[in-house]
């Protein structure tokens, strides 16, 4: 099968099995928001402990929707240019009445 750039159902799955989860929906809405955001600033945001959200940002990474740059002992994470898509999606489906 040639590739035409769109993306096959298999893939679209992929990234929105990616957002399926609040605590996610949450992290890449806050990645839009503080770029470069390192784990601890995440679960702070989130209220939630750091085993969870570092979780739930693992599964945002293999989903391909963030990136993780290491730097010495942490960790900066940021929205990747499908994650950025996803935030656009959200921020318009959050006005919808």
């Amino acid at each position: 099968m040639a590739k035409t750039g769109i993306k096959s159902a298999k893939q679209m799955e992929r990234h929105l099995k990616g957002i399926a989860n609040h605590y996610r929906i949450g992290i890449i809405l806050y990645l839009a928001k503080h770029p470069n955001a390192t784990l601890d600033e995440i679960v702070e945001s989130a209220g939630a402990n750091e085993k969870t959200i570092g979780e739930h940002t693992r599964r945002l990474n293999m989903a391909g929707l963030i990136n993780k740059k290491y730097r010495g002992h942490f960790v900066e994470h940021s929205l990747s240019p499908y994650g950025k898509v996803f935030v656009e999606f959200l921020q318009l489906f959050q006005q919808i009445k």
